[in-house]
């Protein structure tokens, strides 16, 4: 029956959350029954600062059926294999977490357990990072697409994109646009409700009155409807992340840009280095409490790579989410709905969870209820698996430097990953689950890559002729380093699907939690 349908969407706030949504809801609804209006004002700003993503972001595009060639020219994005935290477990020390594999499962008994015990068995086999294409194609500058044959050691990895975000909105707008949806600029003025508190109408400036069945929230931290007028409660995660201050500033970018994001620890919080076609995306990301914004923003010019672009952007921030993301007849998204700093590029993989989770779930009036508190519980378990991600990195610290770190390090955290850190100190052992973004390989590079080393090994590994698997060990490091070798370099592969008028791309063959090996 389609008599229930939701008849009008209006969509509050433009940005990447905005934008992203219009564009998904404009290909999946019936343009016949639901017609979807954006609310938006050139009067407001948006934060402007996030440019590095997930590879799922190549499920939604690809979703949205946009070729990646004119995605990469249109947002003037570089591809990306991974993120290098330095400075993080020790001064000195560095890592990269990679969009991909470390070696492979030996008899279901996963990787790294092998590597554990072959080092510990005398045998000299390199870090675990040599066992992971990505890593090694990253540190090289090199970029090419995964093998399509799941047997080559090129099916391992995944990629996602460095992307200016503003350039992004913009064309999913025309996306958008193109499919019917209408935009309306205009500063929201007034909120009605009606006696079951749901919302009524909202009437914006020039004295229009916009009425709709759903109202989608991406008005950003100023969370106008959720927040504001529905009075959800904010979820305080303050007391884990406790950076609450970011300055970005763009600079002169490389003929040469890296594939990889780079996040740099400091004394009181981290920056992070972003590489697009034409710029570097900089800024530091800190905690109010430890240094002042004209201290942060000095740490920051000292290393920018080139010219500053502009001036500096100044954002300030709580970390956490509200208790329910979907109230009464308002959905938030993005900023709106909670914001958990961009230390692995999780916020608009948050703004794609959202979408998804809205569309599988979109409300009829007789199941409103169900669908309401069953995307609510999604949305939980989303942000709470991120957060733990996250803490990870600042509590997992052997740094002793400044008051900021002595606070992380010693720190409670959620007893979910207390429970998760003691189970691989002890044994290696990565607790799974089905939903969540962040798989094995991602635990084991932050775990080991901050000096989180197993007490024991798995004794499954003690059936095994260790020499015999340290050989196969270096067998598969120079498979991969012999691999790497052929790889174009990313400036090159770069610069030759920019100038496609159409590519060719492998298909994106995960879900919106589990990463497939391309």
């Amino acid at each position: 029956m389609v008599d229930d349908a939701i008849r009008h969407v209006v969509i509050v706030g433009g940005g990447t959350a905005g934008w992203m949504t219009a564009a998904a809801l404009a290909n999946f609804l019936n343009p016949e029954l639901t017609r979807i209006t954006l609310i938006e004002s050139e009067q407001i700003g948006t934060v402007g600062v996030g440019e590095a993503t997930l590879p799922h972001i190549r499920y939604f595009n690809q979703t949205l059926g946009i070729d990646e060639s004119e995605f990469l020219r249109a947002t003037n994005a570089t591809y990306k294999l991974g993120i290098e935290f330095s400075n993080w477990g020790k001064l000195g020390d560095a890592y990269i977490h990679p969009f991909g594999d470390y070696g492979v499962p030996i008899a279901n008994v996963p990787f790294h357990q092998f590597w554990r015990a072959v080092r510990n068995n005398g045998e000299i086999v390199g870090s675990i990072s040599d066992f992971s294409l990505p890593v090694v194609a990253a540190n090289a500058g090199k970029f090419d697409f995964p093998a399509s044959d799941e047997q080559s050691i090129l099916a391992t990895y995944g990629y996602a994109f460095h992307l200016d975000a503003s350039r992004y909105a913009q064309f999913l707008r025309e996306y958008a646009e193109a499919r019917g949806v209408t935009r309306i600029e205009g500063k929201i003025e007034n909120i009605v409700t009606a006696p079951n508190g749901e919302i009524a109408k909202l009437e914006l400036g020039d004295s229009q009155q916009i009425e709709a069945e759903l109202y989608i929230d991406c008005s950003g931290f100023r969370s106008l409807l959720l927040g504001n007028k529905l009075q959800v409660p904010f979820n305080d995660w303050s007391e884990w992340l406790r950076c609450d201050r970011a300055v970005a500033v763009p600079c002169v970018g490389d003929e040469k840009p890296l594939p990889f994001t780079r996040a740099i620890a400091h004394e009181f919080g981290w920056q992070w280095r972003i590489p697009l076609q034409h710029r570097i995306g900089n800024g530091m990301v800190y905690c109010s409490d430890f240094v002042s914004d004209d201290e942060a923003f000095a740490r920051l010019q000292v290393h920018l790579d080139g010219e500053p672009l502009a001036e500096p952007n100044f954002v300030g921030f709580k970390a956490g989410h509200r208790a329910r993301s979907w109230e009464k007849n308002c959905v938030a998204v993005g900023l709106s709905a909670g914001f958990l700093e961009p230390l692995e590029s999780t916020s608009i993989y948050l703004i794609q969870v959202a979408i998804t989770k809205l569309l599988e779930l979109f409300p009829r009036p007789e199941l409103a209820a169900s669908l309401r508190d069953e995307y609510n519980a999604q949305m939980t378990l989303a942000f709470e698996r991120v957060r733990d991600f996250l803490i990870l990195h600042y509590h997992a610290t052997q740094r002793n430097d400044s008051e900021f770190w002595n606070y992380c390090r010693t720190m409670p955290v959620p007893d979910e990953l207390a429970h998760k850190m003691s189970l691989f100190k002890q044994r290696g052992y990565v607790v799974q689950y089905d939903d969540g973004v962040f798989l094995e390989p991602s635990w084991v590079a932050v775990y080991l890559g901050q000096n989180i080393v197993p007490t024991s090994v798995d004794p499954r590994v003690e059936n095994f002729n260790l020499s015999g698997v340290a050989t196969q060990m270096r067998a598969l490091r120079e498979r991969i380093c012999s691999a790497v070798d052929t790889m174009p370099t990313h400036g090159d592969s770069l610069h030759k699907q920019v100038n496609l008028k159409k590519g060719t791309f492998p298909k994106a063959s995960f879900n919106l939690y589990g990463r497939s090996n391309t």
